[in-house]
């Protein structure tokens, strides 16, 4: 190892360990086995090729939203988080380019007026988001005229709304497709709201996070170009998203 890569994995790991966040509130991105707690999916994969890349050991964290995981990276309790670019969190938070985008939709009832994602930012319309989430963040900044609804997280959304809460749920189109099975009277609006590009966060307070973000943007690349990241998005049978250009 050159005195370079030996400072930045200083930087990058203080303590010697990769400590990675992974957001169980996104299915698409992880999974942890119900009975080990083990975490698999596509952000593991990545994690993995990381501490390979660098010669380092990892140690994995689960957070069961997207707002708690950047909590802990800018508590300093993580090194590495893998959750959607968002103006906001970018405050803290430096990104590498997209690995993969996923696309943010609309649910409502069989028997709403909604048809189209246009007519949803109306008065009277209330929207059920999972609080912290990147389209939370989203709605926040472009909602207008309707209200938002927080959850306590994305994967309670689809039963809050069902339960009387709001008139119509926002969140990744897959997972409300996925929660939407167990429910009938159900519907998606047709294409999505926004696009949520995923990437590798890390804290900016951290000295020298410039180095080792342009250090993992270029593993981001490589990664993409080898296919590594479509190969990883078919073992884990995520569908519905695509690697990003």
């Amino acid at each position: 190892m050159t005195q370079d890569n030996a400072a930045m994995n200083l930087s990058f790991a203080p303590t010697g360990t990769i400590r990675v966040g992974i957001n169980l509130g996104n299915p698409l991105l992880a999974t942890a086995d119900e009975t080990t707690q083990e975490v698999k999916g596509i952000t593991v994969d990545i994690a993995n090729e990381i501490a390979r890349h660098l010669s380092l050991s990892i140690i994995f964290t689960s957070f069961k939203t997207a707002g708690a995981t950047v909590d802990a990276v800018k508590n300093g309790e993580l090194d590495l988080v893998f959750v959607a670019i968002d103006p906001v969190r970018g405050a803290d938070i430096s990104y590498t380019p997209a690995y993969i985008q996923i696309e943010g939709a609309y649910l409502v009832k069989a028997n709403s007026p909604l048809t189209k994602n246009e007519e949803v930012d109306q008065p009277g319309n209330e929207i059920v988001v999972g609080k912290g989430s990147a389209y939370d963040l989203y709605l926040t900044r472009e909602i207008k005229n309707a209200i938002l609804l927080r959850s306590a997280s994305s994967q309670a959304v689809v039963d809050d709304f069902m339960s009387g809460t709001g008139n119509v749920a926002a969140g990744v189109k897959q997972q409300l497709e996925c929660d939407a099975q167990r429910y009938s009277g159900l519907r998606m609006l047709p294409g999505h709201f926004m696009v949520i590009n995923q990437a590798i966060g890390i804290p900016k307070a951290r000295e020298g996070y410039q180095i080792t973000g342009n250090y993992l943007s270029s593993i981001i690349a490589q990664l993409k170009k080898s296919g590594f990241v479509e190969n990883a998005m078919q073992r884990h049978g995520i569908a519905g998203a695509k690697v990003a250009d």
